[in-house]
């Protein structure tokens, strides 16, 4: 992933719509993993609209900041590998 903010989103901003894996911390020892669609970038943050089957909510937002400190790891995922249940 690239190193500074701007990178960052500019680096979102060519995956708009394509399919991603996140994987953001969820506690100290915990992660969670999210599969999703970019759906927008903003000046500070991008949202992810989520797969309803696996998750109690339709859009969750991160901002460039977890992306570049590691709190949230981002994978983009081609279409022959992609299982959206």
């Amino acid at each position: 992933m690239p190193s500074t903010l701007a990178d960052i989103k500019e680096s979102l901003d060519d995956h708009l719509g394509k399919k991603i894996m996140l994987t953001a911390q969820a506690g100290r020892k915990k992660k969670t993993e999210r599969k999703g669609i970019l759906a927008d970038t903003y000046h500070s943050v991008f949202v992810v609209e989520l797969d309803q089957d696996e998750n109690a909510f339709e859009r969750v937002s991160y901002s460039y900041t977890d992306v570049l400190t590691q709190s949230v790891e981002i994978e983009f995922i081609e279409e022959e590998n992609w299982q959206f249940a």
